[in-house]
């Protein structure tokens, strides 16, 4: 065993701010005496753009997930996808650093940046588990595909001019058939993501469930569905038509669907962890992500008095 820590700082290359926020973790680690840790496709992103990055260790050569005691996320809600991926299977925190726009999943904003790594430093936060999907794709009973998801995995209509026929189901049971543009199949975390663009409702995140949301359904019966975490959802693509469908998982992982596929949801038992800096209700942060309206609210100390 080595005393060494290694901390993997991943980040949105594509944009100069990220690269600069990069920079300055990689030497705030540094000079605590921690290695910073960069993915390789980063790290060279990096040092066209700085060539003065200094020294890092490369994930997967020099250092392994396992290895890693954190990982700071530097980026919007897709960076820290990005970082879910690369850490699956470890018990390696997540921390996000928001430098997008909502940045739900983030536990700090930029102007924070420098508190949040001294409280990493400090092994000062608590680990917070999310569940994960398990994804499975089966063709003529054969699985072909499998994966996970830390949002969500999507059945869509792989042409834009034709709409999907589909078969729902729960827990082995099937409920209804619809053409659609596709169908939403999430955690809680993935609540506030596409299922809630797509007309879901908001899951807060210690409730144990698992949602189901059709797009654009031509159906009288295509409303959001909350099941148990125990459940099964599947999407079978209907043989009736020829259009075929495509599997998106986060948004990162996409697997084609021909006619006959089924595609199939559980619970994983590998959750996603996330370091939290601070307890505060999930309301508060609905209202501070989305700046939700709550002038005029008295609240139930102040009715109490009157």
């Amino acid at each position: 065993m080595t005393s060494t820590r290694h901390i993997l700082v991943v980040s949105h290359t594509g944009r100069p701010d990220s690269i600069g926020a990069a920079l300055e973790v990689c030497g705030l680690l540094r000079a605590a005496g921690v290695v910073p840790v960069l993915p390789l496709d980063e790290w060279n992103d990096i040092r066209v753009a700085a060539p003065e990055v200094g020294e890092v260790h490369i994930l997967g050569d020099d250092v392994v997930a396992d290895q890693l005691e954190c990982v700071i996320v530097l980026g919007g809600d897709g960076t820290i996808l990005r970082a879910a991926e690369l850490v699956r299977g470890t018990r390696s925190p997540i921390i996000g650093v928001n430098l997008g726009h909502v940045g739900f999943l983030a536990e700090s904003e930029r102007d924070e940046m420098t508190e949040t790594v001294q409280r990493v430093l400090a092994a000062d936060y608590d680990v917070e588990e999310r569940f994960a999907l398990d994804v499975t794709v089966t063709t003529d009973c054969e699985v072909v595909y499998r994966t996970w998801a830390m949002n969500e995995a999507t059945v869509e209509k792989a042409s834009r001019e034709r709409m999907l026929e589909v078969v729902i189901e729960v827990d082995g049971r099937p409920l209804s058939s619809f053409g659609c543009d596709g169908v939403v199949m999430s955690t809680p975390t993935g609540s506030t993501a596409y299922s809630f663009s797509a007309g879901g409702p908001v899951v807060w995140p210690e409730v144990q469930a698992l949602l189901l949301v059709p797009l654009s359904a031509h159906a009288l019966f295509a409303r959001p569905l909350v099941v148990g975490p125990d459940s099964t959802l599947a999407v079978e693509v209907m043989n009736r038509t020829d259009a075929k469908g495509i599997l998106w998982c986060d948004g990162r992982r996409e697997h084609d669907l021909p006619p006959g596929a089924r595609v199939e949801c559980t619970r994983s038992t590998q959750p996603v962890l996330l370091a939290r800096l601070r307890q505060g209700p999930f309301t508060d942060r609905l209202v501070a992500k989305f700046h939700l309206p709550v002038t005029g609210w008295r609240g139930p100390d102040q009715a109490a008095a009157e």
